[in-house]
């Protein structure tokens, strides 16, 4: 692709992470703590891993976007979706191509680790199949403390896995990065190239 059609390119995923960025911002920034659970049922509370709520509070985002999808300007906001979708929801707006979203959480202040994002073949296949799909990632860090949650909606960052830095974790065959990373442009073709060149799982001819 010429570097025109690159600059194109990356022009458009960029203005898409700057307006599902605003979005969910604008439905999360008044949403309070909540707790998940009655503390007098959990006196101890919950072990503090991420992973014990994070599907909770992807579904009080998701459910937030959704109650707040007209508010904001968007037609409406999918969230009857199937476990094994790559996207979470989907933006539907009243003008121009929907927007998938996958909704991530993690430890607000907690150490930074490099995170497993999605298993390469099916980011590949749904990225080869159908040329106007493009995911981006809504990371949300969260203080999770006995049963209490707190969403720091400031602090929320997107990202588009076409610009990963690409490192294939040998043991799972997932893409891995940290949350926070600097982007790295590049066009869609040689994003396809790159995760059928680094994957173990994609077997192609």
């Amino acid at each position: 692709m010429a570097k025109d059609g690159l600059r194109q390119e990356v022009l458009e995923i960029e203005l898409e992470l700057k307006e599902v960025g605003s979005l969910f911002l604008g439905a999360l920034k008044n949403v309070p703590e909540f707790d998940i659970a009655d503390p007098k049922l959990l006196p101890y509370g919950l072990k503090p891993h991420t992973r014990s709520v994070s599907w909770i509070v992807e579904q009080v985002i998701t459910q937030q976007m959704k109650f707040h999808a007209q508010k904001m300007g968007l037609k409406d906001v999918d969230i009857g979706l199937p476990d094994t979708a790559l996207h979470d929801c989907i933006l539907i707006r009243c003008h121009g191509m929907p927007l998938y979203v996958n909704v991530k959480t993690h430890q607000h202040s907690g150490k930074k680790n490099k995170n497993d994002i999605s298993a390469v073949e099916k980011l590949y296949f749904q990225y080869h199949a159908n040329p106007d799909y493009r995911l981006i990632y809504f990371c949300a860090p969260i203080t999770f403390a006995n049963t209490t949650i707190r969403i720091h909606a400031d602090e929320c960052h997107v990202f588009s896995p076409q610009f990963m830095p690409i490192y294939v974790n040998p043991r799972n065959d997932k893409l891995q990065a940290y949350y926070e990373h600097e982007p790295q442009s590049r066009t869609r073709a040689a994003f396809l190239e790159l995760l059928r060149d680094n994957s173990t799982s994609i077997k192609l001819s």
